[in-house]
């Protein structure tokens, strides 16, 4: 997919992209510039089920607890 800039630093998101993350009219994109010089937009906001068209369906079902130590062992590696 290719997009490009207009003179007034807008852009617009294919159709295909926009549809693949469920963003319309009004959604936010965090921009983030990496250190490569590429550039990532992120949508904000919105709910995790949002994300549900998004992600690939997990091979196994998690339990609470495995998802608990998930999040616990990321809020770790955070700190550090």
């Amino acid at each position: 997919m290719t997009t490009t800039l207009s003179s007034k630093g807008q852009l617009t998101l294919p159709a295909s992209a926009r549809k693949r993350l469920g963003l319309r009219a009004g959604s936010r994109l965090e921009v983030i510039v990496t250190d490569d010089g590429r550039i990532e937009l992120v949508p904000v906001g919105g709910s995790v089920r949002d994300l549900k068209s998004v992600l690939p369906k997990p091979k196994k079902p998690l339990t609470l607890a495995e998802i608990e130590r998930a999040i616990g062992a990321g809020a770790l590696r955070s700190v550090r």
